[in-house]
């Protein structure tokens, strides 16, 4: 028999932990495209500090290589705007190579952005950015769950972006698309006490 919440509810009917996973990605898709990237980027900054570690093999991340070593070679502009593409869900090259991959690819492959934004080679979220509300209190969600609930919410976070044309018709539109700004340093700012 396949283990669901319902039934996991069924063999620990006094606990609400089945329900954190599915409650803690719904909130993430419920934040805007900005805020969603905004997150990723900070869940990436804690790995292996609040956040486990996840990156995969390098074996399975060759497919995405020629892309990523293609976004590395772009401008910050143009980085910035392959990502918004990726959380718009876009109709892009980049963004159609993206939804062929495994879960497991599309989590590597934000891990390797997330490293090299930390580094500078990426276009990084700009210096002082803070999340918003919602999305600092997802994050938080995040921290404080295992370690393979957390591989789980950041897993499904990123699954659905890119651009699949076999889901048309089916594709979940974002309903507020990020927009690329001239200047990387007019990216929205929202103060929140406790992130930096």
């Amino acid at each position: 028999m396949p283990f669901t919440i319902d039934s996991a509810r069924g063999i620990f009917p006094n606990t609400l932990a089945a329900d954190v996973v599915p409650a803690t990605i719904a909130r993430f898709n419920q934040l805007s495209a900005e805020d969603q990237l905004a997150l990723i980027w900070f869940a990436y900054l804690e790995m292996g500090k609040a956040i486990t570690i996840a990156a995969p093999g390098a074996a399975s991340m060759q497919f995405a290589e020629p892309t990523l070593n293609q976004i590395r070679q772009m401008s910050f502009i143009q980085q910035a705007q392959v990502m918004c593409d990726l959380a718009n869900r876009a109709d892009t090259p980049i963004s159609r190579t993206y939804a062929i991959w495994s879960a497991n690819i599309k989590l590597g492959f934000w891990y390797q952005l997330g490293q090299w934004m930390d580094q500078g080679s990426v276009a990084p979220i700009p210096e002082g950015y803070q999340l918003s509300a919602n999305a600092a209190a997802v994050l938080q969600a995040i921290r404080g769950l295992d370690s393979g609930q957390q591989i789980t919410v950041l897993r499904n976070s990123v699954v659905d972006m890119g651009f699949d044309p076999n889901k048309l018709g089916g594709e979940k539109r974002v309903s507020e698309p990020v927009v690329v700004p001239k200047e990387i340093s007019q990216r929205t700012k929202v103060t929140i006490e406790g992130v930096r």
